[in-house]
């Protein structure tokens, strides 16, 4: 496809690659390969070596995170059940790198629409009866979103970096979830656990195939597939790549960065504020003091791993959600903490880093 600037705008038209260009895309899958080949192996490398220094068998732990992933219909289940809020966690970092920007702000985004949703249920209870579930998923949305658009409005009106806002913003999004339920909106016959009344049952989202699979599971495919259709086959997709790459050159075509920037971190923080309310109403049943704890994060490092690629986010999160489930059953048969799944996900993204690094001194 070529794109032409003219005096009216932007004007796009499909022209035949040269077959020089058709040439490049085998190298392209290629190097994807081989990059994806040497992260599974140095992951594996740090893996090992960790579970060494920590006096465990790295073969018996191996074969530990596959029976937590894939040992049992439960297993696998469960890991599509991680797997939920981190795809639409994902998409709160990799939509708004389109246009260049660097997110890290999901976590406190799901926060917030966990608080939003949770609001709305408390106030309507089931009144509204069949509407009471779209009004929630839609109250969380657009709690997520405005939470996403602040640093959205400080990037395009004041250039605040946007990795630094929506970070801070994350230590901000925690506190208020406690606040609420160590206080106004706590259950009093909770017996002193910090959590809010349970939520009705026209308040919880659909589970699926007698297991805790959800709702919140297929919007967040539905959510991918429709960032990959925008961004590949429409013109305000390919807009979106030229802003990333050629933000003065767009400018003068009469395009807006600042107004695409803003709702690019606001539909991010939708899809994460979905995550929260989800996992409110599906996994805890009722808001409770770290909903959702850590799926934010591991949605940076699913979008950081599929770079930039958004189809890619889809086994991207499955293997970052197994890590996950991994774990739990790793607390069980090796009596190892909680944590070990942290320190897996960080030896995963050192991996990606390095075997990144390597293919691009290889490309140069």
């Amino acid at each position: 496809m070529r794109v032409q600037l003219t005096a009216s705008g932007l004007g796009v038209r499909a022209v035949a690659a040269p077959p020089k260009q058709r040439r490049t895309f085998p190298r392209l899958r290629s190097r994807a390969l081989n990059t994806s080949a040497t992260t599974a192996i140095i992951f594996a490398a740090f893996s090992s070596a960790f579970f060494w220094a920590i006096g465990q068998s790295p073969i018996r732990l191996f074969a530990a995170l596959y029976d937590g992933v894939l040992g049992s219909g439960f297993a696998f289940s469960e890991t599509l059940v991680k797997a939920a809020p981190i795809l639409l966690c994902s998409l709160a970092t990799a939509l708004p790198a389109r246009v260049g920007l660097i997110s890290v702000g999901g976590e406190g985004q799901l926060a917030i629409g966990a608080i939003g949703g949770t609001a709305l249920v408390l106030s309507a209870g089931d009144r509204l009866g069949w509407l009471t579930l779209p009004a929630m998923l839609l109250s969380a949305a657009l709690a997520g979103a405005a939470y996403g658009a602040v640093p959205g409005l400080l990037r395009a009106q004041l250039r605040v970096n946007e990795t630094i806002s929506t970070l801070l913003l994350n230590y901000i999004a925690a506190p208020c979830v406690d606040y609420l339920v160590y206080g106004r909106w706590k259950d009093p016959d909770s017996l002193g656990w910090p959590s809010t009344i349970a939520f009705p049952d026209a308040a919880r989202l659909p589970t699926y195939f007698d297991t805790r699979i959800h709702l919140g599971l297929f919007l967040g495919l539905f959510a991918v597939l429709a960032a990959w259709f925008f961004a590949t086959r429409t013109r305000s997709g390919l807009i979106l790549d030229l802003l990333r790459s050629s933000p003065e050159l767009m400018q003068r075509a009469g395009v807006s960065w600042a107004r695409r920037t803003v709702v690019l971190l606001a539909l991010g923080g939708a899809c994460a504020g979905i995550a929260g309310i989800a996992e409110a109403s599906v996994i805890e049943g009722r808001l409770q003091s770290g909903v959702g704890a850590g799926a934010g994060y591991s949605g940076f490092l699913v979008a950081f791993l599929a770079r930039g690629r958004l189809l890619a986010i889809l086994p991207c999160a499955w293997i970052v959600a197994s890590l996950a489930a991994a774990g739990d059953n790793l607390q069980l048969s090796a009596g190892l903490p909680s944590s070990i799944v942290y320190v897996l996900q960080g030896f995963l993204f050192a991996a990606a880093l390095i075997a990144q690094h390597r293919s691009a001194e290889a490309a140069a």
